[in-house]
């Protein structure tokens, strides 16, 4: 467990400092009321990733499907099923989703009634994710194929790579160093989409010149198998809407803190707390997400799924002692965390305190769900994560905000008790699914026979 889920979780704390750089370059060198340019982007990254997760839910069906058969030592599946992922993700973003999300950015951020200091910096930022953001994508589908196949320290390289191509790029452009105008907000953007093409380029290169366990195709094609795309998309959509629901919470999240009278300030506060410093949880928990799905798939693969389920309990322990140690930090030295992002004034400050007080507890809720949900996934049981989204995200933290609007309650405070509401309620149904068996039987198979050693397997 520790082996595969150590690579992971650095990376995406190498992941999550990408964010956390931009964000503070933001705050000392951006002039804007009530921190407005933070806020911009954790808008435009909200937006954004409703209306692309669907694409992931692809890799996330792509990732089961190789999780299962690298159990089974199959390597002409696993490429095949790699390669068809990689195909249908390409089509996808770039002849749909790019030139949609661009003409229909300004729309979608109108929808949401944020404020108009927040809007200006929001939508050029947006337009830029939706045009060139497919490197950014390509790179989260080759970190869960490496991943799920059982290798996780080539995409751990890949996004240290990244990382510092971000950070020199994104510092050179938002602060205007030596030649380079000082870019603002479209200088994070730019660092986000061209630093990913680089370790885009090595990874493909190294699968295609036959270096890893994915492998080329046996016949290359330039269309996706129609076969496989089914069963990825069967497996992955659940997931996708899952993603959906969650991104559809924030930002319905963000339209109710639009409603309160420093709106502005809430936001920079929701998203300076809960999206960056937040992240030192989430992105140790995803981690370890994506290695309780790799195990609980490759276990059941060998046919040993109990200990697939063994590495879960781990896996949520490790999450539960972290994320201890994240939240006593939240809550004992709440003004030096803001103040990295220069968040030291009224009434940023007050909101962000309250909101870490929050996320200090529900933060070892958040990382034992996250383990939970990743052996589900890994066993292809994604329709449960989904109605336990649904349940949580909507039900819970939507009605609560709508009933304090309702009652004339509504405001930061009592928006940040729904959030806790809704990581206790998530982790309650999942442990409960959890206990039971039946998901571990979930069946996914692409063909009747079992594949043979023959064709494909590894040496």
């Amino acid at each position: 467990m520790w082996k595969l889920a150590w690579p992971l979780i650095t990376l995406n704390l190498v992941n999550g400092t990408l964010g956390f750089v931009d964000h503070v370059l933001i705050g000392h060198y951006i002039g804007s009321a009530d921190n407005a340019a933070n806020g911009a982007i954790g808008v435009a990254w909200q937006v954004f990733m409703v209306i692309v997760v669907f694409v992931v839910s692809i890799f996330q069906g792509m990732n089961v499907l190789i999780a299962r058969y690298s159990g089974r030592q199959d390597r002409a599946t696993i490429s095949e099923v790699f390669h068809s992922a990689l195909l249908a993700s390409i089509y996808c973003l770039v002849f749909v989703l790019a030139p949609l999300g661009y003409f229909f950015s300004p729309l979608l951020l109108s929808a949401l009634n944020v404020a108009p200091e927040v809007h200006v910096h929001a939508q050029p930022y947006l337009r830029l994710l939706f045009l060139f953001g497919t490197p950014l994508f390509l790179m989260f589908l080759l970190t869960g194929a490496f991943n799920a196949s059982g290798d996780p320290k080539t995409p751990l390289k890949l996004g240290i790579l990244t990382t510092i191509l971000n950070i020199v790029i994104s510092t050179v452009l938002i602060t205007g160093m030596g030649p380079f105008p000082a870019m603002g907000v479209m200088g994070a953007g730019l660092g986000t989409v061209l630093a990913p093409i680089f370790s885009c380029a090595l990874g493909l290169y190294l699968i295609y010149s036959r270096r890893m366990i994915i492998q080329p195709p046996a016949i290359f094609h330039l269309w996706p198998d129609m076969r496989l795309l089914k069963n990825m998309v069967g497996i992955g959509v659940p997931t996708g809407i899952q993603g959906v629901l969650l991104n559809i919470a924030g930002v319905l999240l963000i339209w109710y803190i639009s409603a309160l009278p420093h709106s502005a300030a809430a936001q920079a506060a929701y998203t300076i707390c809960y999206t960056q410093l937040f992240s030192l949880v989430t992105w140790t928990s995803f981690g370890l997400r994506n290695a309780s799905a790799t195990l609980m798939g490759q276990n059941i693969g060998a046919g040993n799924p109990h200990r697939g389920k063994e590495c879960v309990l781990i896996a949520a322990a490790l999450g539960a002692i972290w994320s201890l140690i994240i939240g006593t930090l939240f809550w004992t030295m709440p003004d030096t965390l803001l103040g990295l992002f220069n968040a030291t004034e009224e009434p940023v400050r007050g909101l962000g305190i309250a909101l870490l007080k929050f996320l200090a507890v529900s933060a070892v809720f958040f990382a034992v769900t996250q383990a939970f949900t990743g052996a589900l996934q890994g066993a292809g049981a994604t329709r449960p994560p989904m109605l336990i989204a649904f349940t949580t995200q909507i039900v819970v933290l939507l009605g609560l905000c709508q009933l304090y609007t309702s009652l004339g309650l509504l405001s930061a405070v009592t928006i940040w008790t729904a959030i806790f509401a809704g990581h206790a309620m998530r982790l309650l149904l999942t442990a409960l699914y959890f206990r039971t068996s039946d998901w571990i039987h979930t069946r996914i198979e692409l063909q009747s026979e079992e594949p043979s050693p023959e064709t494909g397997a590894f040496p």
